[in-house]
């Protein structure tokens, strides 16, 4: 069996405060010997959870980056009972390029799990995470927004699991993370994702979406704050008080939520994100890109609710996310 090269350049067991690297060793043609350094903090205090705290799982997402590295550069042995282990530029190769995915295997962390020790290097750090983070965590809260061709509604999400014990204790983190909107998710596509990776060694998972644009906003950055001291404070990892405001419970129970364009075009959103939808409403047109006096073809809400996310460049291609719609629950 293959054994995974990357080595921590810091202890993931003391107590105190650690920062360092995870150190993926990388031949190419600038540097022969040279090697991929994932910046990573362990900050541990006696027994007690650990958190795994992700950022940057894909390049172009923000606020959980933001989020995290104010925790590291804050946080002090004693204001833990227990360890966090952050890491704040996930797919680190993704963070420096400003891309969803890694500039050197085109790799996209959020399908490469479980991984492989002997792989490229997106399939090494997955399988690092699951060998070796995954093991040794209660608690896994992994940060994602839309990037820079989505824009969401700012909402925490817990899936829909056949384990009903470890769902409910996946929804009592997301509503202690508390965003603005809270979605239980069905998830359409999750074959190699890091949540799935998470949920089926039965650890507890929050996931985020928050905003897009491949930028993040002073709102979206502090609910990112706010959240993650919410769920470690509900975990018992740090002391304090959770700061609890109004969220609303959207529910995504099957693939009616989603539509995808069939063709090219000029995109012109008829909703804005939060906005309701009635089934039959027209969500979007798209126009023809190359002709004018053209009919656009108009995208249908194949049911009622809340439009949560939508398309956000101008321009859209075939099998694009056009818009996802949630339903509100009681």
């Amino acid at each position: 069996m293959a054994v995974n090269p990357i080595t921590p350049t810091i202890p993931l067991d003391q107590d105190g405060v650690h920062h360092g690297y995870l150190k993926l060793p990388y031949s190419r043609d600038d540097s022969a010997w040279g090697s991929v350094m994932i910046p990573i903090t362990v900050i541990q205090n006696g027994v007690g959870k650990t958190a795994l705290l992700t950022g940057a799982n894909h390049g172009d997402e923000y606020e959980g980056p933001v989020a995290l590295q104010e925790l590291a550069h804050n946080t002090r042995a004693e204001d833990v009972s227990g360890r966090l282990i952050i890491v704040p530029y996930f797919n680190y190769p993704a963070f420096r390029a400003g891309t969803r995915t890694s500039p050197i295997d085109r790799g996209n962390l959020n399908r490469a799990f479980p991984g492989r020790a002997d792989g490229g290097v997106t399939e090494k750090i997955a399988d690092y995470f699951q060998t070796t983070l995954l093991p040794l965590a209660d608690v896994a809260v992994d940060f994602h927004s839309g990037g820079k061709t989505l824009d969401f509604v700012p909402f925490a999400a817990a899936h829909i699991l056949e384990d009903k014990e470890l769902q409910a204790a996946c929804y009592g983190a997301m509503q202690a993370f508390n965003a603005p909107y809270s979605v239980q998710l069905l998830e359409i596509d999750s074959q190699g994702m890091y949540d799935t990776a998470v949920e089926e060694m039965g650890k507890v998972l929050v996931t985020t979406e928050l905003g897009g644009g491949g930028s993040g906003s002073a709102r979206s950055n502090a609910i990112a704050k706010k959240g993650l001291r919410n769920v470690l404070i509900h975990f018992g990892i740090l002391s304090g008080e959770m700061q609890i405001e109004p969220s609303v419970t959207i529910g995504m129970p099957d693939g009616d939520c989603f539509l995808f364009a069939g063709g090219e075009g000029l995109l012109e959103i008829m909703v804005d994100r939060g906005g309701p939808v009635a089934e039959g409403d027209v969500i979007a047109r798209v126009w023809a890109p190359d002709r004018s006096g053209q009919p656009p073809v108009d995208y249908r809400a194949r049911r009622s609710g809340l439009l949560i996310s939508r398309h956000f460049p101008g321009l859209i291609k075939s099998g694009d996310c056009v818009a996802v719609i949630g339903v509100v629950e009681d």
